[in-house]
């Protein structure tokens, strides 16, 4: 018993640590473009990290109202730093809320209808945005093993070394060991790597010795939120975005866990990802939506049970309570991570086009598909300023690669496969009546 709850329990915080960076950056970096106090941004990672915990729960609790019973990990979407930033400068803080709360409940309310639109979302489609997703990742893991963007040290000796000796480890230990050992290699990566960067005099315990030992959530934190029209259908299409990309970590993870999801199952997903968003809104902290690194963890260690996904949720939930023990896992060098990071985001890359290995390759408009969403995706990710000078209300659809990627598999689709079945059976019932 003991040495099952030592396997979960290690499990568990392998899946933190591998999404606990990408959760705390955006109310890092939210909180600053938006001039809060220290105290408020402690806050907003505490409550960050506390509603990532309550998010995950909700989604892998199925029942009959919501939850698609995956084992998927929530975290706050990246597509909605930019439109927050924009509404917090022209509406304030409130109106960031009050558009969080309207669009979390209008995707309560529209998962059912959603859910319909699974038939736009074949092999081709979702092997594609997995792929697109796992691709614009690799950058974010490239930045971090160099030590992390606009940092002094950025692409140092030492911060290469820390970086690609924990990644040569990762492989070593997956390569050589058995079982649980193999399971868990990312975390024992990570810890040999912080232990490497610790005895470098590389890690900071700054964070822990400063944060609080209890941290009560507290509703509108920040106020009592206000609703402008404007910031409530630029937070809507986010969330509406943030569903096309959980649909392909949806497929993703179905393929890896053998786990076949319906109509109902999809709506249920959807219902549970619009709840968080709207407790996200009531304590002030962020939209919700899946976590694509956490898949690629799922495919490298293998384990796909739901218990390990409960165990990291209590633990997001327990350290949001707990900033003191948060702190802890800030301790670890980017470089060190950025190592994990790269078999991580590679791995979704890798489920990506095991997905697309289902389809007809000797179909044109497959290739097509597949050639000019991936490469929308990657050509965004690599040159973000082509859009740059396109109205606000476009520039959210394409200042992300994920989402113009997506959309245009999803658009490709529909003039490729979807609009000619359409004629070719309103062909065959004009002949039938003819006849």
């Amino acid at each position: 018993m003991e040495k099952n709850f030592f396997k979960t329990a290690s499990l568990g915080i392998q899946h933190v640590l591998a999404m606990y960076a990408g959760a705390v950056i955006v109310p890092i970096i939210v909180g600053g473009a938006l001039g809060l106090t220290g105290e408020q941004l402690t806050y907003l990672v505490s409550i960050d990290i506390l509603m990532c915990g309550i998010a995950t729960l909700l989604q892998v609790w199925k029942n009959r109202f919501f939850g698609i019973g995956l084992p998927v990990v929530l975290g706050c979407t990246f597509t909605a730093v930019a439109p927050m930033i924009a509404i917090g400068g022209e509406h304030g803080i409130s109106g960031i809320y009050g558009s969080i709360l309207i669009s979390g409940l209008i995707v309560v309310l529209i998962s059912s209808f959603f859910a319909k639109l699974v038939k736009y979302f074949p092999p081709v489609v979702t092997g594609s945005v997995v792929t697109i997703i796992g691709i614009t990742l690799i950058p974010v893991a490239m930045n971090n093993a160099a030590g992390g963007e606009g940092s002094a040290d950025f692409a140092s000796p030492t911060n290469i070394a820390l970086a690609f000796g924990t990644l040569l480890f990762i492989l070593v230990l997956y390569r050589f060991a058995r079982g649980f050992l193999r399971s868990i290699a990312i975390l024992i990566g990570l810890l040999v790597g912080t232990a490497v960067a610790a005895f470098m005099g590389m890690v900071d315990f700054t964070a822990v010795t400063e944060a609080s030992w209890f941290h009560m959530p507290k509703p509108f934190y920040f106020g009592p939120p206000t609703f402008e029209i404007t910031a409530i259908i630029t937070m809507t299409l986010v969330a509406i975005i943030s569903l096309v990309e959980s649909s392909g970590v949806y497929f993703a993870l179905s393929d890896i866990t053998k786990r076949e999801i319906s109509e109902n199952d999809l709506a249920r997903g959807y219902r549970a990802e619009g709840l968080a968003i709207i407790l996200g809104g009531l304590f002030n902290s962020f939209p919700y939506t899946t976590f694509s690194q956490n898949v690629g963890l799922i495919q490298m260690s293998g384990v796909k049970k739901n218990s390990v996904i409960y165990t990291a949720g209590g633990m997001l939930v327990f350290i949001g309570l707990v900033p003191k023990i948060g702190a802890f896992t800030t301790v670890i060098p980017t470089a060190v991570l950025g190592g994990a990071m790269i078999a991580m985001f590679g791995m979704v890359i890798a489920s990506g086009i095991k997905m697309l290995s289902k389809i007809d390759f000797s179909s044109q408009e497959n290739l097509l598909i597949m050639a000019c969403s991936v490469g929308m995706g990657l050509g965004v990710t690599t040159v973000p300023s082509i859009f740059a000078n396109l109205p606000e209300s476009i520039h959210i659809l394409t200042s992300n690669g994920i989402v113009i990627g997506s959309v245009t598999a999803i658009v490709l689709n529909i003039i490729f496969h979807i609009v000619p079945s359409r004629k070719t059976v309103a062909a065959v019932v004009d002949g039938q009546q003819a006849s």
